[in-house]
C-alpha cells in the first residue's frame, strides 16, 4: 500500500535526529534534503497485522496475550523505548505495573553524560544561542555532521542576531565533516586539529589546563602540537561567546567521561572571564524525551538497566532499520509496522503508529530547551503506542 500523505503542502519536523529539524517539506523531497529525513518519511506504508508466534491475530488476541506473558513475569526489561513523550509515558505506567526496568538504545551514551552532570554538573547552551551569538565553536571528538546532518546549516552556517556567520570561527579537534556540507567560505576555512580518540582525555585535559593559565611542560598531544592547543586555548579566552561541542555516542573509549568532564570544565572556566557555553549533540530515538520524561516522572535519570529479568518488549517506534535483539526469554515487540525478524520471531508482535509519520506527538530538541510537535502527515490506521500500552495495562 502506497503511503498517503493528508496534506498537499505539509511542512513537519523531522524526529529523525535530535536538532528537529521543523522546516521540511514532506512533498519536495530530493537529494538537497537531509538524508535522515528523506529516509524517515519516505518509509512504506506496509499493511503490518498484529501477530502471535509469527502467526497474524486480532489486536484484542495480541493484547491479551502481551498482558498474558507480562502477567507471568516478575520483571520484565522494556528496552528501546523509541517514542515520543506521550509513548514514554505510557510505556513507563506499565513498567510500574509490571515491576519492570527500563533501557534505551543509547543508555550508555546516554550514561556518560549523566555520569558527568550528576558528579560535577556543567554550563550548557541551547542551538538557539549558538545560532545567534557564538563566533568560536569547537566540534571535539566527533564529525558533527553524522549525527545531525543540518546542524552547521542552521546553526553555523547563517546569519545569527548579534553575528554574522562569516565571523564565525568553526574549530574540529578530531574528524572534520565534509566540505560540501558548508556553504560559507569563512566556515569553509575550519581549522583542523587531528585527534585520536585514545588522545583525546589527555588533549582536552590539556586545553583545560592551558585555558586555565597552567604551564605544560610536553610537546604536544598525539598529532596536536603544544603550540597548536596553546593557539586554540587563546582563541577560546578572547572569544565573545565560544561553544565547546561533543556527542557521547562518538567518546566510546577508556576514559570517555573523563574528556567531557574536561570539555566541560573548561567551559566553566571559560565563564570566569568570558562568556561560553557546552553543547551535548546527538540525539536520537527519542532518547532526550525518554530520559527526561523519565526524571520528572521517576524524580531519577534513565540509567541503564543490567538486573536480571524474565521477559523482554522492546518499544521501537521510528527506526524499522535497526534490529530486533535476539533473547531466549518471552519476547513482545511493539514497533514500526517495517521491522524484520530475521533471528527471531517474537512471542507477540503489535505495530504501532510511529509519531511524526502516522501520528501526532511530540519530541524534546537535544538541547533540552523546547519541546517540538510532530505532526501526523498519512494515514493508514495504525494504534499508537500509547493507547496500546494501556490497554495491555488494564488487562494486568
Amino acid at each position: 500500500m502506497t503511503k498517503s500523505i493528508i496534506s498537499p503542502a505539509t511542512t513537519a519536523t523531522c524526529p529523525a535526529c535530535g536538532i528537529l529539524c521543523d522546516d521540511i517539506d514532506i512533498n519536495q523531497l530530493n537529494t538537497n534534503t537531509c538524508a535522515k529525513s528523506v529516509a524517515f518519511f519516505s518509509q512504506k506504508t506496509v499493511e503490518a497485522t498484529p501477530q502471535i508466534a509469527g502467526k497474524a491475530v486480532t489486536l484484542a488476541q495480541a493484547i491479551a496475550k502481551a498482558a498474558e506473558i507480562l502477567s507471568k513475569s516478575k520483571q520484565p526489561l522494556l528496552s528501546g523505548l523509541s517514542t515520543d513523550v506521550t509513548g514514554f509515558r505510557a510505556i513507563f505506567d506499565l513498567t510500574q505495573k509490571t515491576n519492570g526496568s527500563l533501557k534505551h538504545f543509547n543508555a550508555s551514551s546516554l550514561q556518560r553524560n549523566l555520569n558527568v552532570l550528576q558528579s560535577t554538573g556543567w554550563q550548557t547552551t541551547t542551538l538557539t544561542e549558538v545560532k545567534n551569538r557564538a563566533d568560536v565553536i569547537v566540534c571535539i571528538g566527533t564529525d558533527v555532521v553524522s549525527h545531525n546532518p543540518r546542524f552547521l546549516e542552521r546553526n553555523l552556517d547563517c546569519d545569527g542576531m548579534f553575528i554574522e556567520a562569516k565571523n564565525r570561527q568553526l574549530i574540529f579537534v578530531g574528524n572534520a565533516p565534509n566540505k560540501d556540507d558548508i556553504k560559507s567560505d569563512a566556515l569553509k576555512a575550519s581549522w583542523v586539529l587531528p585527534c585520536k580518540a585514545d588522545d583525546l582525555p589527555s588533549a582536552t585535559g590539556a586545553l583545560r589546563a592551558l585555558v586555565q593559565n597552567k604551564p605544560l611542560k610536553t610537546p604536544g598531544i598525539g598529532d596536536i602540537s603544544l603550540a597548536d592547543l596553546t593557539t586554540l586555548a587563546d582563541k577560546l579566552k578572547e572569544a565573545k561567546y565560544a561553544v565547546l561541542v561533543w556527542i557521547a555516542k562518538d567518546l566510546d573509549f577508556k576514559f570517555a567521561e573523563l574528556t567531557i568532564q574536561n570539555i566541560t570544565q573548561t567551559v566553566v572556566a571559560l565563564n570566569e572571564t568570558t562568556r561560553a557555553g557546552g553543547l551535548a549533540l546527538g540525539g536520537s530515538d527519542g532518547d532526550t524525551s525518554a530520559n527526561y520524561a523519565n526524571t520528572w516522572l521517576s524524580g531519577y535519570a534513565l540509567n541503564d538497566a543490567d538486573a536480571a529479568h524474565d521477559a523482554v518488549v522492546y518499544i521501537n517506534s521510528f527506526s524499522p532499520s535497526k534490529a530486533v535483539p535476539k533473547t531466549d526469554l518471552p519476547l513482545i515487540v511493539l514497533g514500526n509496522g517495517n521491522l524484520q525478524f530475521a533471528e527471531q520471531i517474537p512471542d507477540v508482535f503489535i505495530p504501532v503508529a510511529t509519531p511524526g509519520l502516522d501520528c501526532s506527538g511530540t519530541l524534546f530538541r537535544v538541547d533540552s530547551s523546547v519541546v517540538l510537535l510532530l505532526k501526523k502527515v498519512r494515514e493508514n490506521g495504525l494504534t499508537t503506542l500509547a493507547d496500546v500500552a494501556k490497554q495491555i495495562e488494564a488487562l494486568l
